[in-house]
């Protein structure tokens, strides 16, 4: 596993003097990972369509789909890229080259499906990533990470990177543990202190918050972070027929009970503003370097 901690900084080689500077292109865009501990939770469909509602609120979205191996936001929008990421990292296109931009108004970064050496990037891969980050003329308000599912170092890695965190769960007790511990890893090895919860697939906003409420407890028990719940999503069949016609809910059925909690999530997001401003990716590199203090 890719180790970080503060106490172990990186070679400052790999990074020269005036790097910080280069990538924190902006320091109002919001770096945010949707991520789960386990598999199949929903958190690509959660990723797409909150970028669609940011966007029909007016705010300019790049979606990118961290799962390096098993990519599948561009089956999930009918998309048939001609670039991929792994095209960024072998170096034969630049990220700009591969940014697939959608009349709803996103641009999309698609993946690699079935490239079991992406699944675990070099340090130096991860380097030429974040640079070519910093390449991109385009400043966004929003960088919405659609990450793999489990602790593996990409995992963690790109949620190291996002300022703030989504983790994704179900009414699953598969689904429960296997967030807490992607946030045990996180917290006690890492030092991630917040994590904002979205419940996915409930019957009813109680049973969301029943299950929220439980996690909170376990965390408050074990863990030193702090939990936000940032919402939930119905179980609803007009969201799994969105999937199937490769469209986003928000799209195509915009007064569905999936798609009114989408907006309820984008509208917390908008509102409430992360209490730690400036750029995530120069913070994520400030960690690289041993620079960040508690």
């Amino acid at each position: 596993m890719l180790r970080l901690e503060r106490s172990t900084p990186l070679d400052n080689r790999l990074f020269p003097s005036g790097y910080l500077r280069k990538v924190a292109k902006s320091e109002d865009t919001r770096v945010i990972s949707v991520t789960s501990g386990k598999g199949g939770v929903g958190k690509t469909n959660i990723a797409t369509n909150l970028a669609f509602t940011l966007a029909k609120a007016g705010k300019s979205v790049l979606v990118f789909d961290a799962d390096l191996g098993l990519a599948n936001i561009d089956i999930l929008l009918g998309i048939t890229p001609e670039y991929t990421m792994e095209h960024v990292i072998r170096g034969k296109k630049r990220l700009s080259e591969v940014i697939i931009k959608t009349p709803e108004g996103i641009d999309i970064l698609p993946s690699s499906s079935g490239v079991e050496e992406l699944t675990n990037l070099s340090l130096f891969q991860k380097k030429r990533l974040i640079e070519e980050f910093a390449l991109l003329n385009e400043v966004y308000d929003f960088v919405i990470i659609d990450t793999p599912a489990g602790i593996s170092s990409n995992v963690i890695y790109f949620n190291l990177a996002a300022s703030e965190i989504i983790n994704v769960i179900e009414p699953d007790p598969t689904s429960f543990t296997d967030a807490y511990a992607l946030m045990k890893v996180l917290s006690v090895r890492y030092g991630v202190k917040e994590f904002k919860i979205v419940v996915n697939c409930v019957d009813s906003e109680k049973q969301a918050q029943d299950i929220f409420k439980k996690m909170n407890l376990v965390c408050e028990k074990f863990l030193d972070v702090r939990l936000e719940y940032l919402g939930f999503i119905f179980k609803d069949e007009k969201l799994v027929e969105a999937v199937r016609k490769q469209r986003p809910v928000v799209e195509i059925y915009p007064y569905s009970k999936s798609s009114r909690c989408f907006q309820q999530i984008s509208n917390r997001l908008c509102n409430v503003l992360p209490q730690k401003k400036g750029s995530a990716i120069k913070r994520f590199l400030n960690k690289l370097l041993g620079k960040e203090r508690e």
